[in-house]
C-alpha cells in the first residue's frame, strides 16, 4: 500500500511506522487497521491511567445534598405508609404535581405562534420578561429607567450573580461580608461562600417560642459592620415561615439606613405565600419607597410551578440611567463566561402569562388555589394533632406562612418519624405541608404526636 508524503510525516510523528496500518488479506476488523505487531485496535491492551489521570484515585466523594438525598430516600423506600414532607415542591390534592392550567395555556399559545423559535437569547435574557418580572415584582409603577435586571438560572443563579457582583465592587480591600438569617435556606450558604463573600449569620429564629426573633435580629444587624450586605426572605422564610410585620420592616428599613447596609432581597415566594402577590411584595416595595437601592433574587420556580425550567432574575435599583447602563455592563461580564445566556422556554411562558388580562387574571387565581390548599393543611395538621391526643401548643404551625410548616421537632424526633413512620422530612423539623393531603394527614399527625408526647418542642438540639 503506497501512502502520501504527508500522511508518513504524521505517522512519523507519533513514533509509528507505516506497516503499523497494514492491510492483511484476511483481515476482519473495521477498516483494517492494526497496531505494530499485528494487533488489531479492537484487542489492544488500554493503559489503566495515564500519570495525568492518577489524581482522580484520590478524590474523596462528596457528601450528599441533604433535601435531595432524602427525597432519593423516599423513592427508594417500599414502605406503603411512605409521605414526603421533606422536598419543597407543590402537590395538589392527591399528592401529584401540578402543572398550572395558565401555564399549559400559555404554552399551546407559544406552540401556535408562528414567530416561536429556539434561537439563543441575549446573555441579559428575554427583556420582555425580564421588564414583566421586574413590574410584577416591584410594582407596575416601578422605574424602569433605574431598574438593572437580567434574566437568570431561577433564584439559585440569581442569589450567585447577585453575590458575584458584590464580591467584585462593594468598596474595600477586605473581603467583603453577607449576613444571611440563622436558620436559612441551605444553598445560600454554599452559593455566597463560592462568590467570595465572607458569610455570617444574624439570629432570626427563636427555638425557644418558635417565632421570629426580632430583637435578636435588629441586635446582629446593628453590630455588623457598616457597609455589610444583608440578605432578607422577601416573604414565606425558609425553612421557618415567620416574617416580620409591616411596621418591623420599617424599623429594619431605618436600622439599614443608618448603618448603610447593602439590601439583598431574596424572594422565592411571591403570590404563594398568601395567595396575594400585591400583598407579598410589601416589603420589598417598602425598602424601595424608603430609599434603599436594594438587589432582588427572584424566582418563578414556586408560584408558576416551574421548578425545572430555571426561571428567574437579578435586578438592582441604581440612581439613574447612566448607573443602570454600567452595571447592566458588568451583570453581562459575569454571566458571559458562567453561562453565556439563559433558557428561553420557562421566561417565555411568564412572559405569556403576565402579557394579557386573561391570561393573568386565570394565574392569579391558580396561584391563590396552592397558597390556600396549603393553608388548609396547616389547620388541618393542628386539628388532627390535637384529636391525637397531643397537649402542645402548635399554634405557631398556623401562625406561619409559606409552603413550610417549622414544627420545633428535634432531630431524634425527625429520625424516628422516617425509621419508624417512614415520614421523610429535614432533620430541622421543617415540613413541606404541600405534602400533605385529606389522605395522610391524619397519619403523618398520629405520627408527630407520637414522637412528640411528653417531649418538649420550643428548644433545639
Amino acid at each position: 500500500m503506497k501512502f502520501s508524503v504527508a500522511f508518513c510525516a504524521i505517522v512519523a510523528n507519533l513514533g509509528l511506522s507505516t506497516t503499523a496500518f497494514s492491510l492483511p488479506s484476511n483481515d476482519k476488523t473495521p477498516f483494517g487497521i492494526h497496531v505494530r505487531g499485528g494487533t488489531s485496535l479492537q484487542s489492544a491492551t488500554v493503559e489503566e491511567s495515564t500519570t495525568a489521570g492518577s489524581y482522580l484515585s484520590e478524590i474523596p466523594a462528596g457528601p450528599p445534598d441533604a433535601i435531595l438525598g432524602i427525597a432519593e430516600a423516599f423513592k427508594s423506600c417500599e414502605d406503603p405508609r411512605k409521605v414526603n414532607v421533606c422536598v419543597g415542591a407543590y402537590r395538589d390534592e392527591n399528592g401529584k404535581p401540578w402543572v398550572l392550567p395558565s401555564v399549559k395555556e400559555a404554552e399551546r399559545r407559544m406552540l401556535d405562534d408562528p414567530a416561536t423559535n429556539k434561537e439563543y437569547a441575549s446573555i441579559a435574557g428575554d427583556a420582555a420578561f425580564v421588564n414583566l418580572a421586574l413590574k410584577f415584582a416591584y410594582g407596575a409603577d416601578a422605574d424602569m429607567e433605574k431598574l438593572a435586571g437580567v434574566q437568570s438560572l431561577s433564584g439559585t443563579g440569581a442569589c450567585r450573580i447577585g453575590g458575584h457582583f458584590f464580591s467584585q465592587f462593594l468598596p474595600g480591600d477586605e473581603k467583603k461580608i453577607i449576613y444571611v438569617p440563622s436558620p436559612t435556606w441551605g444553598n445560600h450558604i454554599g452559593i455566597f461562600n463560592k462568590c467570595g463573600l465572607e458569610v455570617r449569620r444574624y439570629r432570626y429564629y427563636d427555638a425557644s417560642t418558635n417565632g421570629l426573633d426580632y430583637d435578636g435580629m435588629v441586635e446582629d444587624l446593628s453590630d455588623a459592620p457598616e457597609g455589610s450586605v444583608i440578605l432578607l426572605h422577601a416573604c414565606a422564610h425558609n425553612p421557618t415561615g415567620c416574617d416580620p410585620s409591616l411596621d418591623q420592616w420599617k424599623s429594619i428599613s431605618d436600622l439599614m439606613k443608618t448603618k448603610s447596609h447593602h439590601v439583598f432581597f431574596d424572594s422565592a415566594y411571591q403570590g404563594f405565600a398568601s395567595g396575594d402577590a400585591e400583598a407579598d411584595a410589601a416589603a420589598l416595595r417598602l425598602f424601595v419607597a424608603e430609599g434603599h437601592n436594594v438587589a432582588l433574587a427572584q424566582s418563578f420556580a414556586k408560584n408558576f410551578g416551574l421548578y425545572g425550567e430555571r426561571c428567574g432574575t437579578f435586578s438592582l435599583l441604581c440612581n439613574n440611567a447612566d448607573e443602570k447602563e454600567k452595571v447592566m455592563s458588568q451583570l453581562k461580564l459575569i454571566i458571559r463566561p458562567m453561562y453565556s445566556s439563559p433558557p428561553i422556554h420557562g421566561s417565555s411562558i411568564v412572559r405569556t402569562v403576565l402579557s394579557g388580562d386573561e391570561l393573568k387574571d386565570q394565574y392569579y387565581e391558580e396561584c391563590a388555589h396552592m397558597a390556600n390548599r396549603i393553608k388548609s393543611m396547616r389547620n388541618l395538621l393542628v386539628d388532627k394533632l390535637k384529636e391525637a391526643g397531643s397537649t402542645h401548643d402548635w399554634s405557631h404551625v398556623t401562625e406561619q406562612i409559606g409552603m413550610f410548616a417549622f414544627t420545633g421537632m428535634n432531630s431524634d424526633m425527625c429520625d424516628e418519624l422516617t425509621s419508624e413512620y417512614a415520614i421523610f422530612l429535614t432533620r430541622d423539623g421543617r415540613i413541606s405541608l404541600a405534602g400533605l393531603n385529606d389522605n395522610n394527614v391524619e397519619y403523618v399527625a398520629k405520627a408527630i404526636h407520637s414522637v412528640t408526647d411528653g417531649k418538649s418542642i420550643t428548644t433545639s438540639s
